[in-house]
């Protein structure tokens, strides 16, 4: 099995006598994007704010590329890159400036890896103009780009696309699909926008009152699944074909396979039952979400 790069191991930080995190444990694998989700006050931010090192942990450890983060600060850190919202840049400076000022700050960033990132990031046209004429979606990926620069197998995006249009969050989101399986990153990305999590990220990981309270892969379901019939009168036949349901108004809630389909109808057919429509239900992580929180605000 694939090592984690990141491994979070019984955190949890107290402040004033309140406990704000109780004994996480996540796992963050390379070439994998995980979204971290919670309601608001769950302790989302406090988590990140631990991982880059802005805030110590009460206890627990935080291991990265085998460093822990307490100990051997410069070492675990060095690998990581982080965009927060959006990326702060000098305005009056190109892109291109931008990203020599940076990589001045890391050791060996040569001109070739400046201009590697830059074109992985599409930004070659526009890269010598200055950054007060880019757009939001062009800062965005600017900040990426500096992120990337020293080549870190850790990335932690923070409401990453705030702002963008549906173009531009979905450009956004290939390049962050490219970085994690071309570069072998581990990326840990945090948002309040359920359905671009559930397009963009691979895992999640729940949040809540401080403590983890599911991480699950996100992947379709192939075999069992839920089906919306829409129907009159269907209780007593349902029950005698023993399919377990929930009724609501007229529409009957059922927990079957895709194959059991076609004999359920010919079976209710031949009961005299009038069928209008029969649909599968689509589960959203937003639907998921609510159900594990009891429905709290996302932050």
């Amino acid at each position: 099995m694939t090592e984690p790069i990141v491994q979070l191991k019984n955190l949890s930080k107290t402040i004033k006598n309140k406990k704000i995190i109780d004994n996480v444990n996540l796992d963050l694998y390379p070439g994998t994007i995980t979204g971290f989700l919670g309601p608001n006050g769950a302790g989302k931010t406090t988590t990140i704010r631990m991982i880059v090192g802005l805030m110590k942990p009460t206890s627990g450890d935080i291991i990265i590329n085998g460093h822990d983060l307490n100990r051997q600060y410069e070492e675990a850190i060095s690998q990581v890159g982080v965009i927060v919202e959006n990326p702060e840049m000098y305005k009056f400076l190109s892109g291109y400036k931008n990203l020599e000022h940076f990589a001045r700050m890391h050791k060996n960033i040569t001109k070739e890896r400046i201009d590697e990132v830059i074109q992985q990031m599409g930004l070659e046209n526009r890269i010598h103009e200055k950054v007060s004429t880019y757009s939001l979606g062009m800062r965005q990926r600017l900040g990426l780009a500096q992120a990337l620069l020293h080549r870190p197998n850790f990335l932690i995006l923070d409401e990453p696309t705030n702002g963008l249009d549906p173009a531009g969050i979905h450009e956004f989101r290939n390049y962050l699909r490219f970085i994690a399986e071309q570069e072998g990153v581990a990326i840990l990305v945090s948002s309040h926008l359920l359905a671009e999590m559930e397009l963009m990220c691979d895992r999640i990981a729940v949040i809540q009152a401080g403590k983890i309270i599911d991480i699950r892969e996100l992947q379709q379901q192939e075999t069992a699944t839920h089906y919306v019939l829409e129907a009159v009168d269907a209780d007593t036949a349902l029950h005698d074909l023993q399919i377990e349901f929930t009724k609501v108004n007229d529409q009957y809630i059922l927990a079957i396979t895709k194959q059991e389909v076609p004999t359920l109808i010919a079976n209710l057919v031949a009961k005299g039952i009038a069928i209008y429509s029969i649909s599968m239900q689509h589960t959203t992580l937003e639907d998921e979400f609510l159900a594990l929180t009891g429905g709290g605000a996302i932050v």
